[in-house]
């Protein structure tokens, strides 16, 4: 949850067990696993970050410290461009609507790649702002990369052919634009704080069994 280390390591936990829950209570297996587990992933997302917190303040090792974030980064740069897009596709019943997703998988590989090689060629950083942390790395056309992430990762939501998974998905993509626009520097932490709130909606849904009914997708009609 960014802020600070506290409120990491409380929404991390409180995450995971409503990630727990999402996972055992999933009411159809194989393909709705992924995002059911979306939570817990970034629950432990949100512990990772709480050793980088305390890295930085000197509570643990430094070199713990750094290796919580690079995992930090690696998970939110590099795995979830692709998982997001990915596992609300794999939810979507065979048709038109899952064959455009496929876009946003693609478009979410090129910017893994784009955002791993930034991060390989450094410098690779984390500083204390004012309740966030600022992470850095080599990137070049910061804005580019980071609308084409906003869009991969919100844009699939957007798309679902369940009705409220996609005005959620609009609601989504609007505050995470202001938070872009408000803290260019904490867009990392306070995104993956945001999306923490996202996955534990779209848990809340799986487990009240409200994804099943999706909307057909009309291209091109009145």
């Amino acid at each position: 949850m960014c802020f600070s280390p506290e409120a990491d390591l409380v929404g991390g936990v409180v995450l995971g067990v409503i990630g727990f829950d999402a996972v055992r209570h999933v009411r159809r297996r194989g393909d709705h696993v992924a995002i059911a587990a979306l939570p817990l992933l970034l629950a432990l997302h949100q512990l990772d970050e709480t050793f980088v917190w305390w890295g930085l303040q000197g509570h643990v090792a430094a070199t713990v410290g750094r290796v919580a974030t690079w995992s930090y980064l690696l998970f939110a740069f590099v795995v979830l461009p692709v998982y997001v897009p990915a596992s609300i596709r794999a939810i979507e019943p065979p048709g038109r609507r899952r064959s455009v997703m496929a876009g946003f998988v693609g478009l979410g590989a090129a910017v893994s790649a784009v955002l791993l090689t930034a991060m390989v060629t450094g410098p690779v950083t984390a500083t204390l702002g004012d309740h966030h942390l600022a992470y850095g790395t080599g990137l070049r056309a910061g804005g580019i990369v980071v609308a084409a992430y906003v869009l991969v990762t919100c844009g699939a939501v957007v798309l679902s052919g369940y009705r409220r998974l996609a005005v959620f998905g609009v609601v989504n993509l609007v505050a995470v634009g202001v938070l872009a626009r408000l803290q260019v520097d904490g867009f990392a932490s306070l995104w993956c704080a945001w999306a923490a709130v996202t996955a534990a909606f779209i848990a809340l849904h799986l487990r009240r069994g409200d994804l099943t009914h999706p909307r057909p997708l009309k291209i091109g009609t009145a």
